[in-house]
């Protein structure tokens, strides 16, 4: 009777976390445009402060692809450019940075987008730097064509 009773304690126990990683999942998933939205506002916000002309304009479609990167693709206002906001890992502490990406899918310049990342932007090796602009031109040809930022297909 005890063993069981165990084994049923162990199944509610299972079942709970199942269920907890399925309804934190499904809120991840289902938020996704509202962080998108809110990213936009804050990066917009950071660029005003800083007297950057650069703006967002609207967040891009993501490829559900097999490339895929933890951050978010936007358009820039009146230009063909775009820019992909991510967060690099340095010393423990999230570094949000921006890669300006030109039509022809190359990374033109990557923007810190805090105080804090333009202080440790230079303590980040350049190696790493290197795989993750790899990276973004290696998704950004996976994304969008040459012509104009459109997407593929």
């Amino acid at each position: 009777m005890s063993e069981s009773s165990g084994l049923r304690d162990k199944a509610v126990i299972l079942g709970w976390v199942v269920g907890l990683l399925l309804i934190i999942s499904l809120l991840w998933v289902s938020t996704q445009p509202l962080q998108a939205q809110y990213l936009l506002r804050t990066v917009n916000r950071m660029f005003i402060t800083e007297g950057e002309t650069v703006r967002l304009a609207a967040p891009l479609p993501q490829n559900t692809g097999n490339i895929n990167l933890f951050g978010y693709w936007y358009s820039i206002v009146n230009s063909s450019d775009r820019m992909f906001v991510f967060a690099v890992f340095q010393d423990g502490i999230l570094i949000p940075l921006g890669a300006m990406v030109t039509s022809a899918n190359e990374v033109e310049r990557i923007i810190p987008l805090s105080a804090h990342a333009v202080q440790t932007i230079q303590k980040i090796p350049h190696g790493i730097m290197q795989i993750y602009v790899k990276r973004i031109k290696t998704a950004a040809s996976a994304n969008f064509r040459d012509s104009g930022g459109e997407r593929n297909r």
